[in-house]
Protein backbone atom coordinates (compact mmCIF):
# COMPACT_ATOMS: atom_id res chain seq x y z
CA UNK A 1 0.00 0.00 0.00
CA UNK A 2 1.37 3.45 -0.13
CA UNK A 3 0.98 5.79 2.87
CA UNK A 4 -2.11 8.29 3.24
CA UNK A 5 -2.67 6.93 -0.55
CA UNK A 6 -1.08 10.60 -1.93
CA UNK A 7 1.61 11.93 -3.55
CA UNK A 8 4.04 14.57 -2.18
CA UNK A 9 5.22 17.13 -3.90
CA UNK A 10 8.85 17.88 -3.09
CA UNK A 11 11.52 20.44 -4.62
CA UNK A 12 14.49 18.19 -4.65
CA UNK A 13 14.87 14.55 -3.72
CA UNK A 14 18.38 13.17 -2.73
CA UNK A 15 18.75 9.41 -3.18
CA UNK A 16 22.09 8.33 -0.89
CA UNK A 17 23.23 9.61 2.44
CA UNK A 18 26.78 9.09 2.06
CA UNK A 19 29.49 11.93 1.93
CA UNK A 20 27.81 13.55 -1.15
CA UNK A 21 24.15 12.46 -1.13
CA UNK A 22 24.00 14.07 2.62
CA UNK A 23 26.02 16.81 2.15
CA UNK A 24 23.98 17.83 -1.28
CA UNK A 25 20.95 17.58 1.08
CA UNK A 26 22.79 20.04 3.46
CA UNK A 27 23.66 22.61 0.92
CA UNK A 28 20.72 22.14 -1.19
CA UNK A 29 18.76 23.10 2.59
CA UNK A 30 21.36 26.58 2.80
CA UNK A 31 20.08 27.59 -0.50
CA UNK A 32 16.14 27.19 0.43
CA UNK A 33 15.21 24.20 -1.20
CA UNK A 34 12.71 21.81 0.03
CA UNK A 35 14.63 18.44 0.48
CA UNK A 36 13.65 14.75 1.14
CA UNK A 37 16.83 12.92 1.78
CA UNK A 38 16.68 9.34 0.86
CA UNK A 39 18.75 6.51 2.66
CA UNK A 40 18.13 2.40 3.15
CA UNK A 41 21.14 1.92 5.30
CA UNK A 42 22.95 4.52 8.17
CA UNK A 43 23.48 8.18 7.00
CA UNK A 44 26.96 8.69 6.37
CA UNK A 45 27.06 6.02 3.60
CA UNK A 46 30.00 3.46 3.28
CA UNK A 47 33.15 6.15 4.17
CA UNK A 48 31.63 6.70 7.46
CA UNK A 49 30.49 3.24 8.29
CA UNK A 50 32.42 0.78 7.05
CA UNK A 51 35.10 2.68 5.03
CA UNK A 52 37.14 5.85 5.63
CA UNK A 53 36.57 6.49 9.43
CA UNK A 54 36.57 3.14 11.15
CA UNK A 55 39.79 1.96 8.66
CA UNK A 56 41.81 5.09 9.80
CA UNK A 57 40.52 4.22 13.50
CA UNK A 58 41.98 0.84 12.99
CA UNK A 59 45.26 2.53 11.55
CA UNK A 60 45.83 4.52 14.66
CA UNK A 61 45.35 1.40 16.76
CA UNK A 62 47.58 -0.44 14.95
CA UNK A 63 50.14 1.77 14.38
CA UNK A 64 49.99 3.16 18.46
CA UNK A 65 50.85 -0.62 18.83
CA UNK A 66 53.67 -0.42 16.64
CA UNK A 67 55.39 2.06 18.06
CA UNK A 68 54.80 1.21 21.24
CA UNK A 69 56.76 -2.19 20.52
CA UNK A 70 59.62 -0.29 19.18
CA UNK A 71 59.29 2.44 21.38
CA UNK A 72 62.57 1.42 23.83
CA UNK A 73 64.77 3.29 20.91
CA UNK A 74 63.69 6.38 22.50
CA UNK A 75 64.45 5.40 25.88
CA UNK A 76 60.39 3.90 26.65
CA UNK A 77 60.93 0.54 27.95
CA UNK A 78 57.28 -0.90 27.94
CA UNK A 79 56.47 -4.29 28.62
CA UNK A 80 53.92 -6.61 25.87
CA UNK A 81 51.18 -4.78 24.21
CA UNK A 82 48.10 -7.14 24.42
CA UNK A 83 45.25 -6.10 21.61
CA UNK A 84 41.92 -6.85 23.04
CA UNK A 85 39.86 -6.40 19.78
CA UNK A 86 36.29 -6.40 21.30
CA UNK A 87 37.55 -3.58 23.16
CA UNK A 88 39.00 -1.96 19.76
CA UNK A 89 35.88 -2.24 17.43
CA UNK A 90 34.00 -0.90 20.72
CA UNK A 91 35.97 2.55 20.34
CA UNK A 92 35.25 2.42 16.52
CA UNK A 93 32.25 2.52 16.21
CA UNK A 94 31.98 4.48 18.85
CA UNK A 95 33.47 7.01 16.72
CA UNK A 96 31.60 6.48 14.06
CA UNK A 97 27.96 6.59 16.10
CA UNK A 98 29.33 9.79 17.23
CA UNK A 99 29.75 11.35 13.64
CA UNK A 100 26.56 9.65 12.75
CA UNK A 101 24.73 11.22 15.13
CA UNK A 102 25.91 14.44 14.36
CA UNK A 103 24.85 14.27 10.92
CA UNK A 104 21.64 13.76 12.01
CA UNK A 105 21.37 16.44 13.99
CA UNK A 106 22.74 18.70 10.90
CA UNK A 107 20.09 17.07 8.73
CA UNK A 108 17.26 17.99 11.22
CA UNK A 109 18.38 21.47 11.87
CA UNK A 110 18.56 22.03 7.90
CA UNK A 111 14.93 20.86 8.00
CA UNK A 112 15.50 18.16 5.60
CA UNK A 113 13.05 15.43 5.65
CA UNK A 114 14.74 12.02 6.29
CA UNK A 115 13.12 8.60 4.57
CA UNK A 116 14.59 5.95 5.70
CA UNK A 117 13.70 2.96 2.86
CA UNK A 118 14.80 1.75 -0.40
CA UNK A 119 13.78 3.64 -3.34
CA UNK A 120 13.06 2.99 -6.80
CA UNK A 121 12.44 5.61 -9.79
CA UNK A 122 9.05 5.33 -11.12
CA UNK A 123 9.03 7.64 -13.81
CA UNK A 124 11.23 10.30 -14.90
CA UNK A 125 9.34 12.69 -12.05
CA UNK A 126 8.14 10.37 -9.45
CA UNK A 127 9.86 7.85 -6.47
CA UNK A 128 8.66 5.62 -4.44
CA UNK A 129 10.28 4.52 -1.43
CA UNK A 130 9.41 1.61 0.43
CA UNK A 131 10.06 1.37 3.88
CA UNK A 132 9.60 0.00 7.11
CA UNK A 133 5.70 1.77 7.57
CA UNK A 134 4.82 0.97 3.53
CA UNK A 135 5.70 2.68 0.39
CA UNK A 136 5.68 6.25 0.02
CA UNK A 137 5.41 8.32 -3.32
CA UNK A 138 7.56 11.10 -3.97
CA UNK A 139 6.88 14.10 -7.06
CA UNK A 140 10.37 15.75 -7.63
CA UNK A 141 11.38 18.81 -9.29
CA UNK A 142 14.25 18.16 -9.36
CA UNK A 143 16.78 14.76 -8.29
CA UNK A 144 20.34 13.88 -6.93
CA UNK A 145 21.37 10.17 -7.50
CA UNK A 146 23.95 9.57 -4.88
CA UNK A 147 24.15 5.93 -4.52
CA UNK A 148 27.40 5.42 -4.39
CA UNK A 149 29.68 1.73 -5.41
CA UNK A 150 30.18 -1.23 -3.80
CA UNK A 151 33.16 -4.08 -4.05
CA UNK A 152 33.74 -5.92 -6.96
CA UNK A 153 34.13 -9.67 -6.21
CA UNK A 154 36.74 -12.41 -7.95
CA UNK A 155 35.61 -14.06 -11.03
CA UNK A 156 33.90 -17.25 -10.08
CA UNK A 157 35.33 -16.40 -6.53
CA UNK A 158 32.35 -14.54 -4.91
CA UNK A 159 32.26 -13.29 -1.22
CA UNK A 160 31.17 -15.28 1.33
CA UNK A 161 31.88 -13.38 4.46
CA UNK A 162 33.88 -16.03 6.15
CA UNK A 163 37.05 -17.06 4.34
CA UNK A 164 36.34 -14.63 1.29
CA UNK A 165 36.10 -10.72 2.48
CA UNK A 166 35.84 -7.30 1.46
CA UNK A 167 36.90 -4.19 3.05
CA UNK A 168 34.32 -3.76 5.42
CA UNK A 169 34.29 -7.63 6.71
CA UNK A 170 37.78 -6.91 7.46
CA UNK A 171 37.19 -4.25 9.68
CA UNK A 172 34.41 -6.14 11.77
CA UNK A 173 36.99 -9.53 12.41
CA UNK A 174 37.11 -10.71 15.69
CA UNK A 175 39.84 -11.77 16.01
CA UNK A 176 43.69 -11.38 13.74
CA UNK A 177 43.93 -14.00 11.35
CA UNK A 178 47.32 -15.38 11.51
CA UNK A 179 47.77 -15.57 7.69
CA UNK A 180 46.00 -13.13 5.70
CA UNK A 181 46.14 -12.79 1.65
CA UNK A 182 44.82 -9.61 0.56
CA UNK A 183 43.70 -9.25 -3.43
CA UNK A 184 45.08 -5.91 -5.07
CA UNK A 185 47.56 -3.23 -4.15
CA UNK A 186 45.47 -0.24 -4.25
CA UNK A 187 44.74 2.09 -1.54
CA UNK A 188 42.29 -0.55 0.19
CA UNK A 189 44.75 -3.20 -0.05
CA UNK A 190 47.81 -1.74 1.20
CA UNK A 191 46.10 0.11 4.23
CA UNK A 192 44.73 -3.58 5.46
CA UNK A 193 47.71 -5.09 4.78
CA UNK A 194 49.79 -2.76 6.89
CA UNK A 195 47.01 -2.72 9.50
CA UNK A 196 46.84 -6.28 10.00
CA UNK A 197 50.86 -6.90 9.78
CA UNK A 198 51.05 -4.67 12.57
CA UNK A 199 48.07 -6.15 14.96
CA UNK A 200 50.75 -9.94 14.28
CA UNK A 201 49.19 -11.06 11.12
CA UNK A 202 51.72 -12.93 8.45
CA UNK A 203 50.45 -10.89 5.12
CA UNK A 204 50.76 -11.26 1.15
CA UNK A 205 50.09 -9.07 -1.03
CA UNK A 206 48.89 -10.30 -4.61
CA UNK A 207 48.72 -7.90 -7.59
CA UNK A 208 47.36 -8.51 -10.94
CA UNK A 209 49.77 -5.73 -11.99
CA UNK A 210 53.31 -5.87 -13.06
CA UNK A 211 54.18 -2.66 -11.03
CA UNK A 212 52.82 -1.01 -7.62
CA UNK A 213 50.64 1.71 -8.06
CA UNK A 214 52.24 2.32 -11.74
CA UNK A 215 50.35 5.90 -11.69
CA UNK A 216 52.64 7.53 -8.68
CA UNK A 217 56.20 8.73 -8.75
CA UNK A 218 58.76 6.11 -8.76
CA UNK A 219 60.58 8.02 -5.61
CA UNK A 220 57.12 7.18 -3.53
CA UNK A 221 57.36 3.84 -4.66
CA UNK A 222 60.81 2.56 -3.75
CA UNK A 223 59.72 4.27 -0.28
CA UNK A 224 56.89 2.21 0.18
CA UNK A 225 58.16 -1.00 -1.08
CA UNK A 226 60.90 -0.62 1.48
CA UNK A 227 57.96 0.00 3.92
CA UNK A 228 56.32 -2.97 3.42
CA UNK A 229 59.46 -5.49 3.74
CA UNK A 230 60.23 -3.59 7.16
CA UNK A 231 56.64 -4.87 8.46
CA UNK A 232 57.63 -8.43 6.33
CA UNK A 233 54.26 -8.05 3.95
CA UNK A 234 55.10 -10.53 0.89
CA UNK A 235 54.48 -8.73 -2.44
CA UNK A 236 53.51 -10.91 -5.22
CA UNK A 237 53.33 -8.59 -8.27
CA UNK A 238 52.02 -10.43 -11.90
CA UNK A 239 49.79 -12.64 -10.04
CA UNK A 240 46.39 -13.78 -9.79
CA UNK A 241 44.02 -16.32 -7.60
CA UNK A 242 42.93 -19.32 -9.56
CA UNK A 243 40.72 -20.92 -6.99
CA UNK A 244 40.20 -20.53 -3.38
CA UNK A 245 39.27 -24.18 -1.57
CA UNK A 246 39.85 -25.37 2.14
CA UNK A 247 41.93 -21.91 3.25
CA UNK A 248 44.05 -22.56 -0.03
CA UNK A 249 44.86 -19.81 -2.52
CA UNK A 250 45.94 -21.46 -5.96
CA UNK A 251 47.63 -18.51 -7.52
CA UNK A 252 49.30 -17.97 -11.01
CA UNK A 253 52.67 -16.78 -10.39
CA UNK A 254 55.52 -18.42 -11.77
CA UNK A 255 54.70 -21.76 -10.71
CA UNK A 256 53.85 -20.52 -6.91
CA UNK A 257 52.79 -23.30 -4.32
CA UNK A 258 49.11 -23.08 -3.15
CA UNK A 259 49.30 -20.24 0.00
CA UNK A 260 47.47 -21.45 3.10
CA UNK A 261 45.36 -18.19 4.04
CA UNK A 262 42.78 -17.79 7.16
CA UNK A 263 41.26 -14.61 5.34
CA UNK A 264 41.00 -13.67 1.90
CA UNK A 265 40.55 -10.28 1.39
CA UNK A 266 39.41 -8.52 -1.78
CA UNK A 267 40.28 -4.76 -2.60
CA UNK A 268 40.16 -4.82 -6.58
CA UNK A 269 37.95 -1.52 -7.05
CA UNK A 270 34.41 -0.65 -6.81
CA UNK A 271 31.71 -0.58 -8.96
CA UNK A 272 28.54 1.79 -8.98
CA UNK A 273 25.64 0.88 -7.56
CA UNK A 274 23.41 2.28 -10.63
CA UNK A 275 21.71 -0.97 -11.23
CA UNK A 276 18.17 -1.59 -9.49
CA UNK A 277 16.98 2.04 -9.31
CA UNK A 278 14.58 2.46 -12.30
CA UNK A 279 17.67 4.71 -14.26
CA UNK A 280 15.87 3.51 -17.16
CA UNK A 281 12.57 5.98 -16.86
CA UNK A 282 14.65 8.70 -16.91
CA UNK A 283 16.67 8.30 -19.80
CA UNK A 284 20.12 9.08 -18.48
CA UNK A 285 23.27 8.17 -20.45
CA UNK A 286 25.34 5.82 -18.61
CA UNK A 287 28.84 4.25 -20.03
CA UNK A 288 29.76 0.70 -20.47
CA UNK A 289 30.38 0.06 -16.69
CA UNK A 290 27.43 1.88 -15.31
CA UNK A 291 28.54 4.81 -14.58
CA UNK A 292 26.47 8.07 -15.22
CA UNK A 293 27.95 10.43 -17.49
CA UNK A 294 27.39 13.87 -16.52
CA UNK A 295 28.58 17.32 -17.27
CA UNK A 296 30.32 20.00 -15.21
CA UNK A 297 27.45 21.45 -13.48
CA UNK A 298 26.62 17.32 -12.37
CA UNK A 299 23.58 17.44 -14.66
CA UNK A 300 23.09 14.14 -16.89
CA UNK A 301 21.63 14.38 -20.27
CA UNK A 302 18.45 14.73 -18.57
CA UNK A 303 18.83 18.37 -16.96
CA UNK A 304 16.53 18.05 -13.28
CA UNK A 305 18.58 14.80 -12.90
CA UNK A 306 21.91 15.17 -11.15
CA UNK A 307 24.46 12.43 -10.30
CA UNK A 308 27.72 13.06 -7.94
CA UNK A 309 30.15 10.54 -6.08
CA UNK A 310 30.56 6.94 -7.42
CA UNK A 311 28.37 7.21 -9.84
CA UNK A 312 30.84 9.45 -11.95
CA UNK A 313 33.66 7.90 -13.20
CA UNK A 314 36.38 8.99 -11.50
CA UNK A 315 38.70 8.78 -8.49
CA UNK A 316 36.00 7.31 -6.05
CA UNK A 317 37.00 10.09 -3.07
CA UNK A 318 34.33 10.77 -0.84
CA UNK A 319 35.79 14.72 -0.88
CA UNK A 320 35.01 14.55 -4.14
CA UNK A 321 31.74 12.89 -3.91
CA UNK A 322 31.15 16.12 -1.30
CA UNK A 323 32.18 18.57 -3.78
CA UNK A 324 30.05 17.56 -6.15
CA UNK A 325 27.10 17.48 -4.07
CA UNK A 326 27.42 21.10 -2.73
CA UNK A 327 27.88 21.76 -7.06
CA UNK A 328 24.49 20.41 -7.84
CA UNK A 329 22.77 21.77 -4.89
CA UNK A 330 24.45 25.49 -6.16
CA UNK A 331 23.23 24.52 -9.66
CA UNK A 332 19.53 23.76 -8.62
CA UNK A 333 19.39 26.71 -6.43
CA UNK A 334 20.83 29.07 -10.12
CA UNK A 335 24.18 29.64 -8.86
CA UNK A 336 27.16 29.45 -10.93
CA UNK A 337 29.00 26.62 -10.07
CA UNK A 338 30.72 24.13 -11.74
CA UNK A 339 32.77 21.31 -11.04
CA UNK A 340 36.11 21.94 -12.86
CA UNK A 341 38.82 21.43 -9.67
CA UNK A 342 42.36 21.00 -10.94
CA UNK A 343 43.26 19.32 -7.81
CA UNK A 344 41.71 16.62 -6.10
CA UNK A 345 44.29 15.16 -3.61
CA UNK A 346 45.07 11.48 -3.03
CA UNK A 347 45.42 9.88 -0.01
CA UNK A 348 46.74 6.52 0.98
CA UNK A 349 47.17 5.75 4.55
CA UNK A 350 50.14 3.62 4.62
CA UNK A 351 53.43 3.61 6.75
CA UNK A 352 54.65 6.47 5.86
CA UNK A 353 51.32 7.90 4.27
CA UNK A 354 51.26 8.57 0.65
CA UNK A 355 49.70 11.88 -0.95
CA UNK A 356 49.54 13.50 -4.16
CA UNK A 357 47.77 15.93 -6.07
CA UNK A 358 48.21 17.34 -9.95
CA UNK A 359 50.24 15.74 -12.46
CA UNK A 360 53.50 13.44 -11.87
CA UNK A 361 56.52 14.89 -13.58
CA UNK A 362 55.55 11.78 -16.74
CA UNK A 363 51.92 12.78 -16.98
CA UNK A 364 53.20 16.63 -17.52
CA UNK A 365 55.90 14.89 -19.82
CA UNK A 366 52.97 13.11 -21.91
CA UNK A 367 51.50 16.17 -22.39
CA UNK A 368 54.22 18.10 -23.43
CA UNK A 369 55.54 20.21 -20.94
CA UNK A 370 58.73 20.65 -20.06
CA UNK A 371 59.18 19.94 -16.26
CA UNK A 372 61.85 21.23 -13.28
CA UNK A 373 61.50 19.18 -10.20
CA UNK A 374 62.36 19.08 -6.89
CA UNK A 375 62.77 16.72 -4.20
CA UNK A 376 63.58 17.15 -0.42
CA UNK A 377 63.76 14.32 2.28
CA UNK A 378 62.07 13.62 5.50
CA UNK A 379 65.37 12.52 6.90
CA UNK A 380 66.78 16.24 6.64
CA UNK A 381 63.93 17.53 8.88
CA UNK A 382 64.73 18.05 12.84
CA UNK A 383 60.95 17.61 13.09
CA UNK A 384 60.83 14.36 11.53
CA UNK A 385 63.83 12.96 13.46
CA UNK A 386 62.37 14.27 17.17
CA UNK A 387 58.95 12.32 16.15
CA UNK A 388 61.72 9.00 14.88
CA UNK A 389 59.89 8.67 11.65
CA UNK A 390 62.39 9.77 8.72
CA UNK A 391 61.16 7.41 5.92
CA UNK A 392 60.06 9.59 3.08
CA UNK A 393 60.14 12.59 0.56
CA UNK A 394 58.24 15.54 -0.70
CA UNK A 395 58.35 15.94 -4.61
CA UNK A 396 57.16 19.31 -6.70
CA UNK A 397 57.01 19.00 -10.40
CA UNK A 398 56.53 22.67 -12.09
CA UNK A 399 56.26 23.67 -15.32
CA UNK A 400 60.03 25.15 -16.28
CA UNK A 401 58.77 27.92 -18.89
CA UNK A 402 56.36 29.82 -16.06
CA UNK A 403 57.47 28.24 -12.99
CA UNK A 404 53.62 27.06 -11.91
CA UNK A 405 53.55 24.36 -9.58
CA UNK A 406 52.09 21.16 -11.65
CA UNK A 407 51.77 18.77 -8.91
CA UNK A 408 53.00 17.64 -5.52
CA UNK A 409 53.43 14.76 -4.35
CA UNK A 410 54.55 13.02 -0.70
CA UNK A 411 55.90 10.28 1.08
CA UNK A 412 55.86 10.30 5.30
CA UNK A 413 54.52 11.24 8.32
CA UNK A 414 51.28 13.53 8.47
CA UNK A 415 51.51 13.19 4.41
CA UNK A 416 47.75 13.57 4.32
CA UNK A 417 47.71 16.72 5.81
CA UNK A 418 50.43 18.01 4.21
CA UNK A 419 48.98 17.75 0.95
CA UNK A 420 46.44 20.54 1.57
CA UNK A 421 49.32 23.28 1.16
CA UNK A 422 50.09 21.10 -2.47
CA UNK A 423 46.45 21.11 -2.79
CA UNK A 424 46.16 25.06 -2.77
CA UNK A 425 49.33 25.79 -5.14
CA UNK A 426 47.91 22.85 -7.56
CA UNK A 427 44.39 24.33 -7.46
CA UNK A 428 45.63 28.32 -7.54
CA UNK A 429 48.16 27.72 -9.85
CA UNK A 430 50.69 29.33 -7.82
CA UNK A 431 54.18 29.80 -8.71
CA UNK A 432 57.22 27.62 -6.95
CA UNK A 433 58.02 30.50 -5.27
CA UNK A 434 54.85 30.89 -3.83
CA UNK A 435 55.85 28.13 -1.98
CA UNK A 436 59.51 29.18 -1.36
CA UNK A 437 59.32 32.55 0.18
CA UNK A 438 56.33 31.53 2.45
CA UNK A 439 58.16 31.30 5.56
CA UNK A 440 57.07 28.28 7.48
CA UNK A 441 57.49 27.26 11.15
CA UNK A 442 60.56 25.77 12.58
CA UNK A 443 60.97 23.04 13.57
CA UNK A 444 57.70 21.34 11.65
CA UNK A 445 57.48 18.92 8.60
CA UNK A 446 55.73 21.71 6.06
CA UNK A 447 58.72 22.86 6.31
CA UNK A 448 60.07 20.14 3.40
CA UNK A 449 57.65 21.41 1.40
CA UNK A 450 59.42 24.94 1.08
CA UNK A 451 63.08 23.40 0.89
CA UNK A 452 61.77 21.03 -2.54
CA UNK A 453 60.29 24.00 -3.92
CA UNK A 454 63.42 25.70 -3.39
CA UNK A 455 65.52 22.68 -5.01
CA UNK A 456 63.60 23.18 -8.58
CA UNK A 457 66.26 25.86 -8.80
CA UNK A 458 68.81 23.76 -6.41
CA UNK A 459 68.64 26.06 -3.66
CA UNK A 460 67.54 24.09 -1.11
CA UNK A 461 69.39 24.72 2.36
CA UNK A 462 69.38 21.69 4.39
CA UNK A 463 70.35 19.14 1.23
CA UNK A 464 73.63 19.58 -0.95
CA UNK A 465 72.56 19.62 -4.71
CA UNK A 466 74.84 19.27 -7.31
CA UNK A 467 74.46 21.74 -10.67
CA UNK A 468 73.80 24.99 -8.60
Amino acid sequence: MVVGDFTQNVQTVVIGAGPGGYVAAIRAAQTGQEVVLIEKSNIGGVCLNWGCIPSKAMIEVSGLKYELKHAADMGLLIGDVELDMKKLHHWKDGIVTRLRNGIGTLLEKNEIERIEGTAKIADDKTIMVSSKSGLQRFAFENLILATGSRPRELSGIPFDDERIIDSSGALELEKVPERLLVVGAGSVGLEMALIYSKLGSVVTIIEAEDALLPNYEPELIRVLKKSLKVHNIKLMLGAQIESVKDGQVVIQHNGTEPLDADKVLVSIGRKPNSNDLGLEHLQIDLDEQGFVQVNSKMQTSNENVYAIGDLVRGPMLAHRASHMGKVAAEVISGKKSAFDNLAIPGVIFTDPEIATVGMTEAQAKEQGLDVKTGVFPFKALGRAMTMGNTEGLTKIVSDAETGTVLGVHIIGPHASDLIAEGALAVESALHVEDLSLTIHAHPTLPEGLGEAAEDIDRKAIHIFSPGK
